[in-house]
């Protein structure tokens, strides 16, 4: 999974665990200096913990997506601690799992972070990338993003956003240098499953959701983030990467 990516300066919302945390590290141990940004704090540094004992570079801000101002401040610290943005992993999202996503709260709650916090992300991401000529920019989705999910309208809705939000994206800055692109994960084992998955019943429920008969690991959405950034996928933009152990093939 490792990339030349030397001088490079990634960025990473949601990665106290799980997918961020992963990417965070894939960067890290790629040679990028990482901006690690979370809601948890005890995480997010661990995080730059396990980044620095490694031998990286790595930072942790605090940011609630959900926060125009905050976003901005976020970026803002990458520019000012390391000079220039030249990734960024849009990961920070929430899966209200067991919620009614039609009560309002809850609704207005997914759309805050799941699809507001994409955009402002995306736009201060670009600003920056835009005075360099050059940036790649990769929103996490979901295969709830590309199909139907009879119990969740409000993860469903939001997901399917962030891919439309990285299609605007792609279009909108294709000449300018900046691709932007979406990872649309299946099952994967990470903190927000493990409540499910510690259910040995429920942990073979969710294995036998992919025809693959097991759950998705976080390194693997991870090495589809960094290839995404990398120059391997320069003519890819606007594409949702489908990592799913062919959950949506059936």
């Amino acid at each position: 999974m490792n990339y030349q990516f030397g001088g490079k300066v990634a960025l990473v919302t949601g990665a106290s665990g799980g997918i961020g945390r992963a990417t965070a590290l894939g960067f890290a141990a790629s040679g990028a200096a990482v901006v690690v940004s979370d809601v948890n704090d005890a995480g997010g540094e661990e995080t730059v913990a396990l980044i620095t004992a490694a031998g990286g570079k790595a930072v942790y801000q605090r940011c609630n997506v959900a926060d125009g101002a905050e976003v901005k401040a976020l970026v803002a610290r990458a520019v000012s601690e390391y000079g220039r943005l030249d990734f960024a992993h849009n990961n920070a999202g929430i899966n209200n799992l067991g919620a009614n996503e039609y009560e309002d709260e809850v609704w207005d709650r997914s759309v805050a972070i799941n699809l507001s916090g994409v955009m402002y992300c995306m736009r201060e991401e670009a600003e920056v990338m835009l005075a360099q000529g050059k940036g790649a920019i990769v929103n996490t989705a979901s295969i709830n993003g590309l199909v139907g999910n009879g119990a969740q309208p409000g993860y469903t809705a939001t997901k399917h956003g962030v891919i439309g939000l990285t299609r605007h994206g792609a279009l909108r800055w294709a000449k300018a240098g900046i691709r932007v692109n979406a990872v649309c994960p299946g099952v994967i084992e990470t903190p927000m499953t493990a409540p499910l998955a510690s259910n040995p019943d429920m942990r073979k429920m969710l294995d036998s959701m992919t025809p693959m008969g097991r759950m998705g690991q976080a390194e693997e959405i991870a090495s589809a983030v960094l290839w995404l950034c990398s120059d391997q996928a320069s003519f890819v933009t606007g594409h949702p990467l489908v990592v799913d152990g062919g959950a949506t093939a059936t």
